[in-house]
């Protein structure tokens, strides 16, 4: 039995014990807080008034006094407010979590003309941005253990996911991008920059972004070899992807206007300043083969950190105090129109 006890504490935990200092605060209340004295209105009724001296002159039985268990069931609940203030947490067993210490950034293209549908898959023709989100999915899920953010980028750079573990979470925000949603242009410069902003407010270096684009920087205020001088100094390592570059150069200068096609040079250049390297994707395939490499190229020995996880209890007292509230004003409720 002692043994028991002794696991059950172990396990359980208050996040916040120090509510428990308001215990005393309904006594309070009621000690220095006294309520105004009721004054007595005038009936303007004769016929009350003579109901009423006949009423006093019957006393009360005693089964219309209300029950003493009534201010003991204020005293539960809010015994059981207190309770759940204090988050109580249930600890349970260590489990090992395993953890790489790489940083991963994605950048991804969100431009118009990655609604081009020069990719297959299953023999389907499809966008750009449908089989990038395909490829990532599976080297996300490669890559457990590391943190991950993403960026997205189009007109306009916006970091769409900060650094975190929760490597699900940033697979279904790269899910729910869509072409477009950051502007038609190509801001190349802006989401490194974004990117490096984001790293230098968490305090990371030592970071390793994956930037995907199928079109030249026509939009922002950050060059990229401007941008990608700064990462070298931070000693982030980025990697390039020119996606589209072979099959629709022709095609882009059509749909736009003017010529869209992959910056190489400048991609080829942010790279190799950074220390990363440079890749171009043509198809579905070359895709995979290099986030593949990358996979490959930027594995580590993963290390195994113990890790317990917790449940918070808090719901449980609340929603046991909300129902006890609910019963005792149903039953002032009945009890007030039985008198009236």
């Amino acid at each position: 039995m002692m043994d028991a006890l002794h696991y059950f504490w172990q396990q359980l935990t208050f996040l916040t014990p120090w509510m428990l200092a308001f215990l005393p605060l309904p006594w309070l209340i009621r000690r220095f807080w006294q309520p105004a004295p009721q004054q007595q209105v005038p009936l303007m009724a004769p016929h009350l008034q003579q109901r009423l001296e006949n009423a006093t002159q019957y006393p009360l039985t005693t089964s219309s006094k209300p029950p003493m268990a009534l201010p003991l069931l204020g005293l539960l609940i809010w015994l059981l407010v207190l309770l759940a203030a204090m988050r109580p947490v249930w600890y349970w067993q260590t489990e090992p979590f395993q953890v790489t210490g790489k940083n991963l950034m994605l950048a991804v293209d969100l431009s118009g003309s990655m609604e081009q549908t020069d990719m297959r898959i299953g023999g389907q023709e499809v966008d750009r941005l449908t089989a990038v989100k395909k490829v990532v999915k599976d080297f996300i899920q490669k890559r457990q253990g590391d943190r991950m953010g993403l960026v997205v980028f189009g007109s306009q750079a916006f970091l769409q996911s900060p650094l975190s573990f929760d490597l699900n979470t940033v697979q279904t925000l790269l899910n729910e991008t869509e072409i477009g949603m950051a502007g038609n242009n190509t801001a190349i410069g802006d989401a490194i920059g974004v990117t490096l902003q984001h790293l230098t407010q968490a305090n990371q270096s030592n970071t390793i972004l994956i930037l995907l684009t199928d079109g030249s920087n026509t939009a922002g205020a950050v060059q990229p070899l401007e941008a990608a001088r700064h990462a070298q100094s931070m000693g982030v390592k980025i990697y390039t992807i020119g996606v589209g570059v072979a099959e629709s150069r022709g095609l882009d200068q059509f749909l736009f206007g003017q010529s869209r096609s992959v910056d190489t040079a400048t991609l080829k250049t942010i790279a190799e300043l950074s220390g990363g390297q440079f890749y171009t994707a043509a198809n579905l395939q070359q895709l995979n083969d290099i986030y593949n490499e990358i996979n490959q190229l930027e594995s580590t020995q993963q290390d195994r950190t113990p890790y317990r996880p917790r449940t918070e209890l808090y719901p449980w007292p609340l929603a046991i105090a909300l129902g006890l509230s609910f019963l005792l004003a149903i039953y002032r409720l009945i009890t007030q129109r039985q008198y009236d």
